[in-house]
């Protein structure tokens, strides 16, 4: 049996997939084993390098650094980016809507903002925004996030848009919408549905981007790890590094895991249904009902 785009492997190849796989396989092992063994002659997985999470020094407990870091620093982090990500998501979309209208003034202005904040670096923005407009430093990571984030999601949603077919427009114009209407109803819900994951990585990359709101002075969960190193000195470095790293892939993991969940209940929703409609039967002259 055979698929469209390539032949179902056969017995000989199947077996060189499984010898490779075999050969991937040990190597990342290799390198890991490597790694641990590297870290481990640098003193990594000595205990007082992680007596941080369970008995700090310095007259601090454990709930201390943990509530620091799960509640002040990671709680910082999530505020950021739960303000950010619906303004670039809303934003974005108006972009993309604009950058595709008739107008031709307002497709050149979208064009040149989408333009403009996508070329700039995210930190540009925020210390922009903290220097030229003296904000404080919440609102100078929400702002570069925003800015930045909104360009790349309108791009995004521009592509869906552009990969529809012409006949999804076509019909939208031919029951009766108007252009707005089938761009409304018609267009970009295919669109978002179609462009999902990309969006989701999106968010991905703003949650990541949040982290350099440490360098604006912001105190999200790198800070907080920078400032608990500060305190408890550098033996605590790789403990709390590694914390925060986990909580990062947590954290984002999750996220894409919500988002396939969403972009699988969508595509059930969006099953084509069969439509019965009534053709007159040759023969008796009564309706047939054909699916």
């Amino acid at each position: 049996m055979s698929s469209v785009l390539y032949d179902v492997p056969g017995p000989a190849t199947r077996r060189r997939e499984r010898i490779g796989s075999v050969v991937a396989g040990l190597l990342v092992l290799a390198l890991l084993g490597a790694g641990a063994w590297y870290a481990a002659g640098r003193g990594v997985f000595e205990p007082e390098r992680w007596a941080v999470l369970h008995d700090p020094p310095m007259g601090q407990s454990a709930a201390d650094v943990w509530r620091s870091l799960l509640v002040t620093g990671l709680g910082a982090t999530l505020r950021a980016a739960a303000l950010a990500a619906p303004l670039a998501l809303l934003l974005g979309l108006l972009l993309a809507v604009l950058r595709t209208t008739r107008i031709a003034s307002l497709r050149w202005i979208a064009t040149a903002v989408i333009e403009l904040f996508r070329g700039l670096p995210v930190l540009l923005v925020m210390l922009f925004a903290l220097l030229a407009f003296g904000w404080d430093a919440f609102s100078a990571v929400v702002f570069g996030l925003v800015v930045y984030n909104m360009a790349i999601i309108a791009e995004i949603v521009r592509a869906g848009l552009a990969a529809l077919p012409k006949g999804q427009t076509e019909a939208g114009l031919a029951v009766g919408l108007s252009r707005s209407q089938t761009l409304r109803i018609v267009l970009l819900p295919q669109a978002l549905r179609m462009m999902l994951p990309s969006l989701v990585a999106q968010l991905v990359v703003l949650l990541k981007d949040s982290s350099l709101g440490f360098i604006v002075g912001y105190e999200e969960l790198l800070k907080t790890i920078q400032n608990n190193t500060y305190f408890f000195g550098n033996a605590s470095l790789v403990a709390l590094f590694a914390v925060g790293a986990g909580v990062y892939l947590l954290v984002n993991i999750t996220l894409s895991q919500l988002a396939l969940r969403l972009q699988g209940r969508s595509r059930r929703t969006a099953a084509p249904a069969v439509v019965a409609a009534p053709v007159a039967d040759g023969a008796s002259g009564a309706p047939h009902i054909t699916p």
